[in-house]
């Protein structure tokens, strides 16, 4: 079950087309690059309608816009993020594209208790979870010397185990039904290492492993696992690291006061 880059989408296991084509690309051979392609949601029929799909992180951002691609494709969505009202009036924007019902939770995807819940409510509401798309916040920006051993757990708890979470609570229904996709949002420094963000390149890496391994472990039973790795996009994510780097850009430049 091989895996390769499609542009800035890291693809774990087997090929999956309908993942590649909400991203707007066609996987190739064996996961490898192809030819970029616009979707049009007029015409492409990705399989998606009566679906139900999972989205973690999706009031704002990346997540927010995953969760809507899918339920403009016909799929009943369960979003969850950090604040009540932010996830509570993205779950009414979504309404108001699909015409159905969103279930949404306001989740701390850190604690394994929290993710629970929200699978088996989502559970209770649609019957069942075929795809399950976990994203998370990235860490802050720092470099190693900068970082203690709490952001690093912290780092670890954020971006590592809540996929962890989410794949143990979807993936034994999943196996039972024979059909399922798990999908991990990460980041372009899995590829290649960004500068200042030691947190980011160390625990994404750690998530594609995961993504790797489960791949191997369930493609037998019809789940296909990807790890998608975006490159920059405008997000509050984007613009907090861009003025934290334009920041430090600042001190390095600033002239030393004389004694």
């Amino acid at each position: 079950m091989g895996g390769g880059f499609i542009y800035d989408c890291f693809v774990a296991g087997p090929d999956d087309l309908a993942a590649s084509r909400i991203l707007g690309v066609t996987a190739g051979p064996n996961g490898g690059r192809a030819e970029a392609s616009l979707p049009y949601w007029g015409i492409m029929d990705l399989g998606l309608n009566g679906r139900v799909a999972i989205v973690a992180a999706a009031s704002k951002g990346l997540g927010r816009a995953v969760a809507e691609e899918l339920a403009r494709e016909g799929a009943e969505i369960a979003i969850c993020a950090r604040t009540a009202a932010d996830t509570e009036r993205t779950a009414q924007a979504i309404e108001a594209i699909a015409g159905r019902t969103v279930l949404w939770r306001a989740v701390d995807v850190t604690r394994a208790e929290d993710v629970r819940e929200f699978v088996a409510a989502t559970e209770q509401k649609f019957g069942r979870v075929d795809i399950c798309v976990t994203n998370a916040g990235g860490p802050p920006s720092k470099k190693f010397l900068e970082t203690s051993n709490e952001e690093w757990q912290a780092a670890v708890d954020m971006n590592l185990m809540s996929a962890v979470f989410f794949a143990r609570e979807v993936l034994p229904g999943m196996q039972r039904r024979k059909w399922g996709r798990f999908i991990t949002i990460t980041s372009m420094s899995v590829k290649q290492p960004v500068d200042g963000l030691i947190l980011s390149n160390s625990i994404r890496a750690a998530v594609t492993g995961l993504a790797r391994t489960l791949a191997n472990e369930f493609g037998a039973d019809g789940i296909t696992v990807n790890n998608v790795a975006p490159g920059y996009t405008l997000t509050d994510r984007l613009e907090e690291l861009s003025a934290k780097r334009a920041a430090d850009c600042s001190a390095l430049a600033a002239p030393e006061s004389a004694d």
